[in-house]
């Protein structure tokens, strides 16, 4: 496989270590600065540099866009100029609306956004292993080719990652609350506290454990959280006017001077967390599903969509096409009995036919 990654910076390196060395990949990459892919090359994350994007792409079955959120629809763009009718071309970005408002109606095009990242940045720090177990977001549209899909999906799967696909605005939604919020409450809370600390002294005093935890991201890397921000606008400014609704909620609990109720809130939150981070907890055994479908273009992406809006996730994937071309099979691995039986239900709801495969296959 021929893999060209345009960026080689943490993710675009780490792209390239773990392609060469888990899906034994040719990898070509390029970047605006050409000192980055000759230390990439040095890292083992690239077989070859490339001049320019369009060489790069040269030949490549998957292209990885890896530049930054504000540069990643001309990168794309230029990708695709430069690429064949079987090439998949992706992107790592962290924000997925605008980008596949503007290129989803390509089928070679798959918006992609992996949950993992380290504390620094650079090709320096990046790591074959750095996917493992984390989620990688996919955003197919009803024009994405199905057989695209698979190899996308197959190669993050290759890569350590969990593959699922996901609405490009329910992306930026969640995105919003989970990821983008946090980084905009710790900056206002690095502000308030400033100011309000050295208002009465002009030494700045000591802060406690519970004030860095909660501000560490205060501040980080301005340039790339500017255009998170800009790219997300929308949905982060939904999320901050509703969480300045629970916060005055919470100033109204407080004011009551209601131990009991206070208590109780609090509880409750910690109840929320650790629910929500042990969401991905140990994995079940896979259970296959054989879905007969139609070849029409978009059915992959709504059977990948609808499992993915339902909490059913798509372990692994293989198609089957009929000797006609005019229908086919796809294999579908979920983990475990009670999603198994959740993605029969809605499958045959979609109007497909599926069968629930015994273990022994």
């Amino acid at each position: 496989m021929k893999i060209a990654v345009l960026g080689v910076g943490l993710i675009g390196g780490s792209v390239g270590l773990g392609a060469r060395q888990r899906l034994e990949a040719e990898v070509t990459g390029h970047s605006r600065n050409p000192a980055t892919v000759e230390r990439a090359i040095e890292l083992g994350a690239l077989d070859r540099g490339a001049g320019s994007v369009a060489e790069a792409c040269e030949g490549a079955e998957l292209v990885f866009c890896a530049g930054p959120v504000a540069a990643l629809p001309g990168q794309a763009r230029e990708a695709l100029a430069a690429s064949g009718p079987e090439t998949v071309v992706t992107d790592v970005g962290s924000t997925k609306g605008e980008l596949v408002g503007e290129l989803g109606n390509d089928e070679r095009f798959i918006g992609g956004h992996p949950l993992a990242g380290a504390e620094t940045a650079g090709v320096e720090n990046a790591r074959a292993d750095l996917f493992d177990g984390a989620r990688w977001y996919l955003t197919p549209t009803e024009q994405s080719s199905g057989v695209h899909y698979d190899r996308l999906q197959r190669t993050i799967t290759g890569l350590g990652a969990r593959p699922q696909a996901i609405q490009a605005d329910v992306h930026d939604r969640l995105m919003a609350t989970v990821s983008h919020l946090p980084h905009v409450l710790a900056n206002v809370l690095a502000g308030q506290a400033a100011a309000e600390l050295t208002r009465d002294s002009e030494r700045m005093p000591e802060v406690g454990p519970s004030f860095r935890d909660t501000t560490r991201v205060a501040g980080s890397n301005p340039s790339i959280w500017g255009d998170i921000f800009l790219t997300n606008r929308e949905s982060v400014a939904e999320a901050i006017d509703s969480a300045v609704g629970r916060l005055q909620e919470a100033a109204d609990l407080i004011r009551t001077g209601d131990r009991d109720a206070l208590a109780a809130w609090h509880a409750a939150a910690g109840a929320d967390r650790r629910r929500l981070l042990e969401a991905d907890g140990a994995a079940e055994a896979l259970r296959e599903l054989r879905v007969v479908v139609s070849n029409r273009p978009g059915t992959v992406a709504e059977l990948a969509l609808a499992l993915g809006e339902a909490g059913v996730n798509i372990e692994d994937m293989a198609l089957h096409p009929a000797p006609d071309m005019k229908s086919g099979a796809i294999s579908l691995w979920v983990s475990g009995e009670e999603q198994a039986e959740r993605a029969v239900a809605l499958v045959r709801k979609l109007g497909h036919t599926v069968t629930a495969l015994d273990d022994g296959g």
